[in-house]
C-alpha cells in the first residue's frame, strides 16, 4: 500500500487549491478516502469523538451485507431462466454464471449513473463526494425485475439521486429512501416494465430451445392477487427464494444472513426490523380470521417471505437517514411499516407488493413520529419537575 499511498501525496497537489485539476478535488477525495481512511477531523476546535471506523468503511460492511442477497439472486435469476425453458438438470454454477452476466450490467450502470451524478453535484456545490450511494447503488440493481432495460435504470438511478437526495441538500438531508424512490419512478413511469408476468424472469430462448408451454413468470403474489392459490409456491421455497420477483429480494435465508452482519457489527436497528416483522405479522394474522380472498388465506408467516417483505425489513426500512431517530419512534415507524405492507397487499389487487409503498409512506411520517415521542418525553419530564418546585416553594 505504501507505494500507493507515495502516487497518492503525488498527485494530490493538482487537486488541491491552486492546482491544475482544483474543481475536481471532490473526485479526487472520494477516490483516497475510499483506499485510506481520512487522517482529518471535523474541525479546528471542539470535542472530537474518535472511532475506528468511518462512514464509508461502515457504508462498505452495509455493502457486504447485502452480497448474499446478490449471490443467490444471481443463481435464482438463472435458475428461474432455465426451468422455464425446462432445462431441469443446469448446475449449479452454470445458472450462477448466466445470472451473473445478467446482473453485472445492472451494477455497473447504477454505479456509473449513479456516481456521475453525485461527482457532477459535488463539483458544483465545491463539496466531497458523499458516500451513501455506495449502499444505494446496489440496492437499486436489487430491488429491480432482471429485464428492466438499462437505459432505464440510468434514467431511474438519476431521478434518485438528484430528486431523492440532492434536492434535500445531499446525503444525511434526504426524507425518501433513494433506492426505493428509483424503483418508485420506474413503476409509475413504465408500468409495464416493473409488473405483469414477464419481467421477473428472463425467458430468452437459448440455442435449440423454447419457453415451455403455459409458463407463467408472475410473482407469488401476482398468483395470489389473481386468485391462483395452487401456484402460490409453498412456504419452504418461498422461505428459500427460488421463486420469480426481483433480483435480490425473492431469499429471505439471504436477508436474515444480511441482518445479522448488520446487527452484529451494530449498524442495523433491530428495533425496526423486528418491529416491521411483528406489525406485519400482526396484520396478516387478522385478515387470516377473514380470508376473504386468496391473499388472506396465506399464512402471516407465509407472507413475511414472500415478496420483497424481508429484504424491505432489513436493508430499506432501517436506512438511518429516512426512518425514525428515536428509540421509541423506531418502533412506531417498523410497526407501521410491516401493518400498511400487509395492508396494501390484500386491498390493492393491482399492486399486490406493498412493501415499497409502506416504506416511502412512513418515511415522510417519519419526523412526525419522532416529533411526538420528543413532545411526550418532554411533557412527562415536566411533570416530574413540578412535585419538586412545588417542595421548594
Amino acid at each position: 500500500m505504501k507505494p500507493l499511498r507515495k502516487l497518492l501525496n503525488n498527485l494530490k497537489p493538482n487537486f488541491e487549491k491552486g492546482g491544475k485539476l482544483e474543481k475536481f478535488y471532490p473526485a479526487f477525495d472520494a477516490f483516497e478516502t475510499f483506499l485510506f481512511v481520512p487522517n482529518h477531523t471535523t474541525g479546528s476546535k471542539g470535542t472530537h469523538i474518535r472511532d475506528a471506523i468511518d462512514l464509508k468503511r461502515t457504508m462498505i460492511l452495509v455493502v457486504l451485507s447485502l452480497v448474499p442477497c446478490l449471490l443467490f439472486g444471481m443463481w435464482n435469476i438463472g435458475y428461474q431462466h432455465h426451468l422455464a425453458l425446462g432445462m431441469m438438470n443446469v448446475s449449479v454454477m452454470d445458472n450462477f454464471i448466466f445470472g451473473a452476466i445478467k446482473v453485472l450490467p445492472l451494477i455497473l450502470v447504477s454505479y456509473g449513473a449513479g456516481l456521475t451524478t453525485e461527482f457532477v453535484f459535488a463539483i458544483i456545490r465545491k463539496h466531497t463526494i458523499n458516500e451513501g450511494f455506495l449502499v444505494s447503488g446496489m440496492l437499486i440493481p436489487l430491488i429491480m425485475p432482471i429485464e428492466v432495460p438499462l437505459w432505464m435504470l440510468a434514467v431511474a438511478t438519476i431521478f434518485a439521486v438528484i430528486i431523492g437526495k440532492e434536492v434535500f441538500g445531499g446525503t444525511g438531508m434526504n426524507i425518501l429512501n433513494p433506492a426505493l424512490t428509483a424503483r418508485a419512478f420506474l413503476f409509475f413511469a413504465y408500468p409495464t416494465k416493473m409488473s405483469g408476468d414477464e419481467v421477473w424472469i428472463n425467458t430468452s430462448p437459448e440455442k435449440g430451445q423454447t419457453v415451455v408451454d403455459a409458463y407463467t413468470g408472475a410473482t407469488a403474489l401476482g398468483d395470489a392477487a389473481a386468485g391462483y392459490q395452487d401456484k402460490i409456491p409453498n412456504i419452504i421455497d418461498s422461505f428459500i427464494g427460488i421463486i420469480p420477483g426481483s433480483v435480490g429480494e425473492t431469499s429471505t435465508v439471504a436477508c436474515l444472513i444480511g441482518a445479522a452482519i448488520l446487527l452484529f457489527t451494530g449498524i442495523g436497528s433491530w428495533r425496526i426490523m423486528t418491529s416491521v416483522f411483528a406489525g406485519g405479522f400482526l396484520m396478516a394474522l387478522v385478515f387470516n380470521l377473514f380470508g376473504l380472498n386468496t391473499l388472506m388465506q396465506i399464512s402471516p408467516l407465509h407472507h413475511l417471505t414472500l415478496g420483497g417483505f424481508a429484504f424491505g425489513a432489513v436493508f430499506m426500512a432501517t436506512d438511518p437517514v429516512s426512518a425514525t431517530q428515536t428509540n421509541t419512534g423506531k418502533y412506531i415507524y417498523g410497526f407501521l411499516i410491516g401493518f400498511l405492507a400487509i395492508l396494501f397487499r390484500v386491498f390493492n389487487p393491482a399492486y399486490p407488493e406493498g412493501m415499497m409503498l409502506a416504506i416511502l409512506f412512513m418515511n415522510v411520517m417519519a419526523p412526525l413520529i419522532d416529533h411526538y415521542v420528543i413532545e411526550a418525553n418532554i411533557k412527562r419530564r415536566l411533570k416530574r419537575i413540578k412535585p419538586i418546585q412545588n417542595q421548594d416553594g
